[in-house]
């Protein structure tokens, strides 16, 4: 992997999603790490639009406010290290012959152009090499990722308004592994589940490496727009309902006249059973793909299936849902711990922050290591405009 200049000033992390952007500042603790700051914002329907900056006045005001308002320590610093969304991203493991670093970079640019789909002017690209984790190699395997210029722009420009020096743009998968594999290396494939508001993301991990992502619609908010339909409740009382009984206990529901009636497992499953079986057989299709894709990864013959799932982001709360999973799949299923690398064991939380809350904060904390651990981890870089540097985490092969 290339070697380039990186700024030695500390970062905080900074998650940008369509409906919201959560806020990370770490600070070194003796050994360990703890948190410094921590903020959260909504972003109002409209300001980014399929991903897309449509407001960058509108995205750098909320910015400023949040970064004013954060709770704890006063965030002095203006760098930044900010998420890219992943949906607009490419990613290739690809073989490349044993070379030199020099010769190899002009070989994958070369070589790039057969992978991603859109002209190779228009992308930031770069790679990075994929250790093995077992047997030595006669070749090399290449992870090249790529992301549109235009995307990564508008991003950048934005932080600018907001007064902020982008340190790195990286995309969310690459800060969620960081964030939930403990020293970011695993001897067996691993596979993680984010689900926020508006969209569920699979991140599959292995080795040294992120192998691909895929989102897809269901999400936290179609969980809540289900129960509101099915048990015919507001969307703010049923956010509550789904939070406070999940998949697991029965409860009492008061209706318009004020009786009382009794709404178990049955109702709330019931409402959102369509979107479970959805997510099952989504999992199902990626754990196919992966396993026909296996001959990169370079781990023992006896490590070649999924052997856990790790949940996270805010939807990973819904009571239940780990157990279900587990028994629906027949894989270990289990949330995942944003402070892994972050925290001594076994601490997996701060007053500030507990642990349900962290979940929603998972793709933040990983940017945040990011920012006061600038070598940490193997991420993909490229220059972006003005010469910033923007990490590009692998992301996608679609199956």
């Amino acid at each position: 992997m290339f070697e380039f200049l990186t700024l030695k000033s500390e970062a905080f992390g900074l998650d940008i999603s369509d409906l919201s952007l959560k806020i990370i500042k770490l600070k070194r603790k003796r050994k360990f790490l703890g948190l410094a700051s921590f903020n959260k914002a909504e972003i109002k329907p409209g300001i980014i639009e399929n991903i897309e900056i449509k407001d960058e006045e509108a995205l750098a005001n909320i910015i400023k406010e949040a970064i004013s308002k954060v709770e704890g320590e006063k965030i002095k610093t203006k760098y930044v290290v900010a998420s890219l969304p992943e949906e607009k991203a490419f990613l290739q493991v690809i073989q490349m012959p044993l070379m030199k670093e020099e010769e190899l970079k002009k070989a994958v640019y070369f070589e790039a152009e057969n992978y991603i789909p859109l002209p190779i002017e228009e992308v930031y690209l770069d790679f990075q090499i994929v250790k093995p984790i077992f047997n030595h190699l006669d070749h090399l395997d290449v992870l090249i990722a790529a992301m549109p210029k235009k995307i990564v722009d508008s991003y950048i420009s934005c932080l600018k308004k907001a007064g902020l020096v982008p340190k790195v743009l990286e995309v969310e998968s690459q800060a969620i592994a960081r964030a939930l594999i403990k020293n970011e290396v695993i001897p067996f494939p691993l596979l993680l589940i984010d689900l926020e508001a508006t969209r569920t993301s699979f991140i599959m991990f292995s080795g040294y490496s992120l192998r691909f992502t895929a989102s897809i619609p269901v999400s936290s908010q179609k969980f809540t727009g289900a129960i509101s339909k099915v048990l015919k409740v507001d969307l703010k009382e049923a956010e509550k309902l789904k939070i406070k009984y999940g998949l697991r206990e029965k409860h009492q529901l008061k209706t318009e006249n004020s009786t009382k009636k009794e709404i178990g497992r049955g109702k709330i499953f019931e409402a959102i059973a369509p979107l479970l079986r959805d997510l099952i057989e989504q999992i199902k299709t990626y754990l196919v793909y992966y396993r026909t894709h296996v001959h990169h990864e370079h781990l023992p013959v006896d490590a070649k299936e999924v052997e856990k799932i790790f949940l996270c982001g805010k939807g990973a709360n819904l009571k239940g849902l780990s157990d279900f999973l587990s028994l629906e799949l027949k894989i270990p299923v289990e949330l995942g711990n944003p402070w892994v690398n972050i925290l001594p064991e076994p601490l997996k939380e701060v007053p500030e922050l507990p642990f349900e809350t962290s979940l929603g904060y998972t793709t933040a904390l990983g940017l945040a290591l990011r920012g006061v651990q600038p070598t940490q981890g193997g991420g993909l870089v490229a220059l972006g405009e003005k010469a910033s540097r923007v990490m590009i985490a692998p992301t996608k092969a679609s199956p």
